[in-house]
């Protein structure tokens, strides 16, 4: 869109987004097929719990070209900034006051103390961006998003309609905080006088808890009721003034503010949790974008397991990895419960995360421009269709490979294991040539280490034991090993013959 500079119409202002380079709409009921397998949906239930759940539409779509993740990513750093962060979340607290005011305001019934709150709220909310946008100037901003963000917010500001509502509601509340009146009870008389206590000296016990009532409270008592009608004949003309700045405030037309509102929770959920996450020890990073069929990171872990850690105290185990030249996809093997899904899983996310203009959950990382991603993960016989495992498997597949996406990220997990193997292997195969022919990056778990064989782009990894034939949960390059699948847990928990024997 290059929105730098100045905006130069209202359409083009009210086609900005701090997301996208061209708005679009965000179904907040859209499901995407991955985040079940990739524990997505744990990890941004976690994001969005301190926020609510509107925020969460905009985690399930991805950018939709490599320029529209630059511009978010760039946003991001951006907002990283600690005097940025902090004033984005002074300006989020900020809301949540005048929203308290809105919330409030819907409970009035007298509709000139209506009025009052309605200004009051207006007031809140431009001294609000005011606060913001004197903060925003005093920062070397770099993204594109974030600098025209803050020029449309000057010239919003600067607006011949914004003036005018910021003077009359200025002048208003003024006018409302300098009002003073007395309520005089003299047997079965009371009187409202407009002015002060006649005296300094009179009445001290009152002088410390006198209050507005317009904006004490939203519900009157009948005696307030009876005194603002009194007042509103004896002061017309201010109240015809406020009831007509009352009304200027509330139609006053929305603008792309109202957009950046919601759009920059995204930026601040994730930042939040990071500096979190980030006090427990763990690491993340901005990734640079890879060449094309090139991917690699250094201390790697996934971040679903991490949250799920900070409960539980398990150890997170990272990893690094790294895609040469050539390499297309990861054929992983080893022992059970030996973190293959685990790596899987965290690959994923590497491209999830960066796929979506945000940080990832490594020490560094370089990832290139994936479409999409695809996943295919084990799943149980279904006991409603009656379908045996392998047919339901088969059901999933099918769609995967019918659409043909080229350049797709593609995460397969345990895949025909209740086949033959020489079966499994046949099919598995298949699978593999068919996302290498359409420029497919991926990891492929299995526990038939024929599958890295013969297929060009095909490279094997394991998952390794350490000297005593125990998981270590550390992925790397080399050929499969035949190890029985129960071997590494008979020693894991030290169960060999030898050692029951050491203990009998």
């Amino acid at each position: 869109m290059g929105v730098t500079g100045a905006m130069e119409t209202q359409a083009e202002r009210d086609g900005f987004s701090i997301l996208d380079l061209h708005v679009r709409a965000y179904d907040p009921e859209v499901t995407v097929s991955y985040f079940q397998d990739l524990n997505l949906l744990q990890i941004i239930d976690k994001l969005t719990a301190r926020w609510g759940k509107k925020i969460k539409s905009y985690y399930r779509y991805l950018p939709g070209t490599p320029e529209e993740e630059a511009y978010r990513r760039a946003v991001y750093c951006d907002i990283k900034k600690d005097s940025v962060y902090a004033a984005l979340m002074s300006f989020t607290e900020d809301l949540e006051n005048v929203d308290k005011l809105r919330k409030e305001k819907k409970k009035v019934y007298n509709l000139k103390q209506r009025a009052v709150w309605q200004i009051r709220e207006t007031e809140s909310y431009i001294t609000a961006y005011e606060k913001l946008e004197k903060e925003l100037e005093q920062e070397e901003l770099s993204s594109e998003g974030m600098t025209a963000f803050l020029q449309i917010l000057k010239d919003i500001q600067g607006s011949e309609e914004y003036r005018r509502i910021r003077e009359q509601t200025k002048a208003v509340l003024a006018k409302i905080k300098e009002l003073r009146f007395i309520i005089t009870y003299d047997k079965d008389r009371i009187s409202v006088t407009l002015g002060e206590l006649p005296e300094e000296g009179a009445y001290p016990e009152m002088r410390g808890s006198l209050q507005n009532p317009f904006i004490a409270d939203p519900y009157l008592t009948e005696l307030e009721n009876a005194c603002l009608d009194i007042l509103t004949k004896k002061k017309a003309d201010f109240f015809r003034e406020l009831e007509g700045t009352a009304a200027l405030c509330e139609a006053a037309k929305k603008t792309v503010l109202d957009r950046f509102e919601k759009e920059v929770l995204f930026y601040l959920s994730f930042r939040t949790l990071q500096l979190d996450m980030e006090k427990e020890g763990f690491c993340f990073s901005t990734p640079v974008t890879a060449e094309k069929n090139k991917m690699e990171a250094e201390g790697l872990y996934d971040l679903a397991l991490a949250l799920t850690s900070l409960s539980t105290g398990k150890k997170v185990i990272p990893n690094d990895f790294q895609y040469k030249e050539g390499d297309r996809f990861f054929v992983l093997t080893g022992p059970n419960q030996g973190g293959k899904t685990t790596f899987a899983r965290s690959l994923g996310q590497l491209v999830y995360f960066s796929r979506i203009g945000l940080d990832v959950p490594a020490r560094s990382a370089a990832v290139p421009f994936f479409p999409d991603i695809q996943t295919h993960f084990s799943v149980e016989e279904s006991v409603e269709t009656g379908r045996g495992k392998l047919k339901e498997e088969l059901i999933r597949l099918a769609p995967m490979m019918e659409e043909n996406r080229k350049g797709t990220f593609v995460i397969i997990n345990e895949l025909f294991t209740t086949a033959a193997s020489y079966d499994a292997t046949i099919m598995g195969k298949k699978v593999l040539e068919h996302f290498t022919a359409l420029g497919c990056m991926g990891i492929y778990v299995t526990h038939l280490k024929e599958l890295s064989e013969g297929i060009d782009g095909v490279v094997s990894m394991r998952a390794m034991l350490d000297d005593n034939r125990v998981q270590t949960f550390k992925i790397k390059r080399g050929v499969a090993e035949d190890i029985p699948c129960a071997e590494n847990v008979v020693n894991k928990y030290r169960l060999t013959y030898e050692q029951l024997k050491e203990r009998l």
